[in-house]
């Protein structure tokens, strides 16, 4: 992700400042000259760094000679070389520093880091706001408040941005961000308020400076004395900025790889981008309950996305995998019915009532179930396969119960619900009959309280019995002429 991970704090004496900088160094693409031998890129990449640490330590060095530096402004000394970490897998590297090793980056991160800390704010100054511009890039900023016992109101305040040039990406990510940032932040104010608890129990400073006598001489030293105050004093971290630089790698390489690009061909279907975006947050389920778990989840995230791909992605090979008899499509299911039985059952799927399917054979309802489920939009479709009791319409949309179970009174009286019972039309073996013969083995009864005529409209079963009545069109022409229909219906 060409994105960058800023720590910003807000100094009393010196404004808004950069403390803590990672960002990720991509490898370089090969060229013609680098193939035949010539190491361009690598010396060239080699001198990129020596001038990002020359950045940053004339930064450092000029700002120190210039008096408008303090421990609570700096992290790094200007000789420190900081942290690298290298990514096996993709080779991008990541750097940690006080400040961007790239010189277009200095003023794209100070820019952010002052908007951060003084104009784009949310209400209370404390959480997660978006800002940005095309050309000075797309900020998520989470400002936050560090326990400090010096300090004036006993508080200092910080931001975490994040700046990329992708806006769409970046708010994409604005739950993973605010998820993981809050973990950082929580980690270091609880370590910082364990720190302040021991200082006021030495030292209370509330009583202090109530005792303390005000004058305009004393007061400015003593708001510079109380302004130089690092992080790592105030959390007593050892390596706070190695843990740092940890943490904001990870969250580099993690919001990179958690969305990636997919070749369709044609426009996608939306039912593919409900598809995509229910199998997304199953993922980032998936990936919560894998840290938070540790290995002992992988047996659940392994069902969960089996269950998954069994909900919302049962395709018709599937189906034919199903013993005993079923329905293969909705051509199929049209000649075991019959037309007029057909068409008022696809009116209440299209209309999307509550469709109850009574029978023994939980295989032969679950085929039905498949067959018109490809009528209505997958976002739309809620499913019961076999219960053994009802379900309420808010619950399902399609619902399959065992022959014993009975139907409330407000449901069999409801025009929003119809009812279909499946009952042994003569008590014989299956193999005998031949599976494809569903209408010599069974005998399907449909009722509703419906009372609105169900041979006009809508236009979408009109033009479907069309299709499905013409019978050089095959199976596969029907499905994709359903296809045309629902994305024409849903747009």
């Amino acid at each position: 992700m060409n994105a960058l991970v800023a720590l910003c704090h807000f100094c009393e004496l010196h404004g808004p400042r950069t403390l803590f900088c990672t960002e990720a160094l991509h490898p370089p693409s090969p060229s013609p000259s680098s193939q035949a031998g010539v190491p361009v890129h690598g010396d060239r990449d080699r001198d990129g760094d020596r001038e990002g640490e020359g950045l940053t330590m004339r930064a450092n060095s000029s700002a120190t000679q210039r008096g408008e530096m303090c421990d609570g402004c700096r992290s790094l000394p200007a000789s420190h070389p900081g942290f690298m970490s290298i990514d096996d897998e993709t080779g991008i590297r990541f750097l940690s520093h006080q400040h961007p090793r790239q010189p277009q980056l200095f003023s794209v991160v100070r820019q952010a880091c002052v908007r951060s800390l003084s104009c784009e704010v949310c209400p209370g100054r404390e959480g997660p706001i978006f800002f940005g511009d095309e050309q000075h890039g797309f900020v998520f900023s989470h400002t936050f408040f560090i326990k400090d016992s010096l300090a004036r109101g006993f508080q200092r305040w910080y931001s975490i941005v994040m700046v990329a040039m992708d806006r769409i990406y970046l708010i994409n990510s604005w739950p993973f961000l605010l998820r993981h940032l809050r973990l950082t932040i929580q980690s270091l104010q609880s370590t910082a308020l364990k720190v302040f608890d021991n200082e006021q129990g030495v030292c209370p400073q509330r009583a202090v400076r109530m005792n303390s006598v005000f004058s305009p001489a004393v007061f400015p030293h003593q708001r510079s004395g109380n302004a130089a105050r690092s992080l790592t004093s105030l959390t007593q971290h050892p390596n706070l900025w190695a843990s740092l630089h940890s943490s904001f790698s990870w969250l580099l390489k993690a919001c990179g790889s958690r969305l990636t690009e997919k070749l369709l061909e044609g426009a996608p279907t939306e039912d593919t981008l409900v598809l995509i975006e229910r199998q997304t947050e199953q993922e980032e389920e998936m990936s919560c309950w894998e840290g938070a778990e540790g290995d002992g989840s992988k047996s659940q995230r392994h069902q969960s996305e089996s269950e998954l791909g069994h909900d919302f992605l049962f395709d018709d090979a599937k189906l034919d995998e199903l013993p005993g008899p079923k329905f293969r499509s909705l051509r199929h299911l049209r000649q075991v019915l019959g037309a007029a039985e057909f068409r008022q059952l696809v009116w209440h799927v299209l209309m999307g009532n509550q469709v109850i399917w009574r029978g023994a054979d939980p295989r032969l309802i679950q085929s039905a179930f498949t067959v018109l489920k490809s009528l209505v939009p997958v976002g739309c479709v809620r499913s019961v396969p076999y219960s053994a009791q009802y379900e309420e319409a808010y619950k399902c949309n399609f619902l399959g119960l065992s022959p014993d179970v009975p139907i409330p009174t407000h449901v069999s009286s409801s025009e929003f619900s119809v009812l279909v019972d499946v009952s042994s039309e003569r008590s014989c073996q299956i193999s005998a009959m031949g599976e494809d013969d569903i209408s010599s083995l069974y005998q399907f009864t449909i009722s509703s309280a419906n009372t609105q005529p169900t041979d006009r409209g809508p236009t979408l079963l009109n033009k479907l019995e069309v299709a499905l009545s013409n019978e050089n069109l095959s199976v596969d022409v029907v499905s994709h002429c359903l296809l045309c229909l629902k994305e024409e219906w849903m747009k």
